[in-house]
């Protein structure tokens, strides 16, 4: 027992000095480039499939609305953007995606939408639905029966958009944010992209008039807005706005390029220099977090950072999409097994479903420009500092007995 005990805080300290180790290797190593994706993105896929056969979307539903299509499309997503950056996996693309789109399409995946808005279910259900149907389109639209329910559903969400007095469309009775129908309008945009302009006067209004209704505080789009005539209720905040960047590009490059450098220059953050993280509120701004931003971390959303990777990676800013995948796989505790990969342990799946999605997103209507803003060059420093730290704590009673040992021996000699 006595060699036990002393052995003991050795192996912890070991262990701990490894683990460290380990961490900043992750943190220093290569991230893939805009046009690549991890080498990984095929085992994040085969745990989000798992965890979806053992209801973990279901599960989702309990935590927020929006779950149970989230966990799906996400998935079918996720496997369409991989499939374009690797064209070997089309056919598990093609057949994944298809399975995850039934099930957004389902009882199940409608449940909580009420089918007398307009667009029916509103429009969260039916632009993220029609985004994964086209998506699937842009692999392969040789399924005629998949093209007519495109363009149904896509003339649907048009006519909606047509005849409303507003550009953000109800997502729940009463109730809209304008990152639901930037999504829409971005079907519609893809809808043209594979099949001829059609919804070009459609898209085009859309955007003059969501123009007119930006946040005046930070010249953003705004999180929340009235149903009646879509002026702002809540201000720019960082869970919709990822998700907007990562669709605005699709419709109107220019337009997208100028909101995001106002994205970036509020949102983006070093708290206590350490970072790159995106605020929840925009800077100068203090809120508390609720059911989208998670609990915020010194005014970080942990969500809303997965999700910029994303929206960084199709507005070409390749930087912060680097630094952001490097600080995942060093906060993130990934779990990588031979046939899968996970993080926080897999313990919330939902959350792995975001970041693969993150990791691979690429452009579908247009070529992506590289965005030219560097990070702070020495961004990787307070992180490299807390694991050296940290990796010499369990041995700093040694470290000091031997200082004393020296020092008693400089001062007798």
């Amino acid at each position: 027992m006595g060699r036990i005990r002393r052995w003991a805080p050795r192996i912890v300290g070991i262990v701990v000095t490894l683990a460290c180790l380990v961490g900043a290797g992750r943190l220093l190593w290569p991230q893939p480039g805009l046009d690549e994706q991890p080498g990984a993105t095929e085992r994040q896929l085969a745990f989000v499939r798992a965890t979806l056969d053992e209801g973990s979307d279901t599960a989702a539903q309990e935590l927020f609305p929006e779950g149970y299509v989230f966990s799906n499309v996400l998935y079918g997503l996720a496997w369409v953007q991989a499939a374009h950056t690797d064209s070997a996996l089309r056919d598990d693309a093609l057949r994944e995606a298809r399975w995850a789109l039934a099930r957004v399409e389902s009882d199940e995946g409608r449940a909580v939408f009420s089918p007398r808005l307009q667009p029916a279910y509103g429009v969260f259900w039916a632009g993220w639905t029609n985004w994964l149907r086209g998506a699937i389109l842009s692999l392969d639209h040789s399924d005629t029966a998949a093209v007519h329910q495109f363009s149904a559903s896509s003339a649907e969400i048009a006519q909606a958009f047509s005849t409303a007095d507003t550009p953000f469309l109800q997502a729940y009775q009463g109730q809209a944010w304008p990152v639901d129908s930037t999504v829409a309008m971005a079907s519609l945009r893809l809808h043209d992209k594979l099949f001829g302009a059609k919804y070009t006067a459609v898209i085009d209004r859309w955007l003059e008039q969501a123009k007119t209704r930006l946040d005046p505080a930070t010249g953003l789009l705004p999180h929340q807005v009235s149903s009646a005539d879509g002026s702002m209720m809540t201000g720019a905040r960082a869970t919709s706005q990822t998700a907007i960047h990562r669709f605005l590009p699709e419709l109107d490059p220019a337009f997208a390029k100028n909101q995001y450098s106002l994205y970036r220059e509020q949102f983006v953050a070093y708290p206590g220099g350490f970072g790159p993280a995106l605020r929840e509120y925009p800077k100068g701004v203090e809120g508390s977090g609720d059911v989208d931003s998670g609990p915020l971390i010194a005014g970080i959303s942990l969500s809303a950072t997965v999700v910029a990777q994303g929206a960084a990676r199709v507005n070409g800013d390749r930087d912060l999409a680097a630094a952001i995948g490097a600080e995942g796989e060093l906060l993130g505790l990934p779990v990588s097994l031979p046939g899968s990969k996970r993080y926080a342990f897999g313990l919330m799946p939902i959350g792995d479903a975001f970041v693969v999605w993150s990791s691979t997103a690429r452009l579908l209507t247009e070529p992506t420009t590289v965005y030219e803003r560097d990070l702070r060059w020495w961004w990787r420093l307070p992180w490299l500092g807390m694991l050296i730290l940290i990796a010499i704590a369990p041995w700093a009673w040694t470290l000091a007995g031997l200082a004393r040992h020296r020092w008693r021996e400089t001062v007798t000699d």
